[in-house]
């Protein structure tokens, strides 16, 4: 069934944490996957930072996008609300592929993104030299201890929750190698996951490769796993020249 597209409204607007100082590595990647993706379905949007932009947002997650009166966060609902206003990626696929497609979504954020919270909240050089200094930033003393404690004591127990409790950074960073390994394999030589034209699960890998790769932490071993696979790299570089141009003039070059 084909949707006629509704007109996207010029003012629509993605609110993120402030860029420089205080977003941390997963929310910067679930960002830039939104990004990605509108870019993707050429649909424009102006993104806005705001200190207080995770309280914003109607699940307290971020980014989230403000498009007429409707206010929507994360990837999923946002895929499902720009299909609702007839633009979609992923139309053209066959039921398997999108079966395929959500799978491997899953795996990113399965995986991917709960290394990048691990990373963040539960590994101490991390949290003390990086993560509690930026969530806190925009915060007077003592909210700022306040607010990345009650982040940090969130994180752990999610993390208890799913079975990451008790693992170490290397295993960690032994899973972030396997998802690695499953998308290089999985995308081969293609220039995007199903051939030629890019969908949801393209701006979402590109999303967390581009972030990871292009973030300081406090040592690589992160972003090392990223680069062992040269068709990611090629990938995360293909996706920025043709929908970021401007976008720092070509980090990854």
């Amino acid at each position: 069934m084909y949707i006629a597209a509704e007109p996207w409204p010029e003012n629509a607007t993605l609110y993120q944490q402030l860029k420089g100082e205080q977003i941390l590595l997963s929310d910067d990647a679930a960002s830039l996957a939104v990004q990605a993706f509108l870019q993707m379905c050429n649909l424009p949007i102006k993104v806005v930072c705001r200190a207080n932009a995770e309280y914003m947002s109607p699940s307290g997650k971020v980014p989230f996008i403000h498009v007429g009166n409707q206010v929507v966060s994360e990837l999923g609902p946002i895929v499902q609300f720009v299909k609702a206003k007839g633009h979609s990626l992923s139309d053209g696929l066959e039921e398997v592929q999108k079966a395929e497609m959500k799978a491997y979504m899953e795996l990113v954020n399965n995986m991917l993104l709960t290394a990048e919270l691990y990373l963040q909240w539960c590994d101490e050089a991390t949290v003390g030299e990086i993560t509690h200094a930026r969530y806190g930033s925009p915060y007077p003393w003592p909210l700022n201890h306040i607010l990345a404690y009650q982040k940090q004591w969130e994180v752990k127990r999610k993390m208890k929750a799913i079975g990451w409790g008790k693992k170490t950074l290397d295993q960690v960073l032994e899973d972030v190698d396997q998802c690695c390994q499953a998308l290089s394999q999985r995308l081969g030589t293609q220039p995007y996951f199903f051939n030629k034209q890019p969908t949801e699960l393209d701006a979402l890998v590109f999303g967390h490769l581009y972030t990871i790769l292009t973030t300081q932490l406090t040592n690589d071993e992160l972003s090392e796993k990223v680069k062992n696979y040269s068709n990611l790299l090629a990938f995360c570089r293909r996706i920025e020249q043709h929908y970021f141009e401007d976008r720092g003039k070509g980090r990854l070059s």
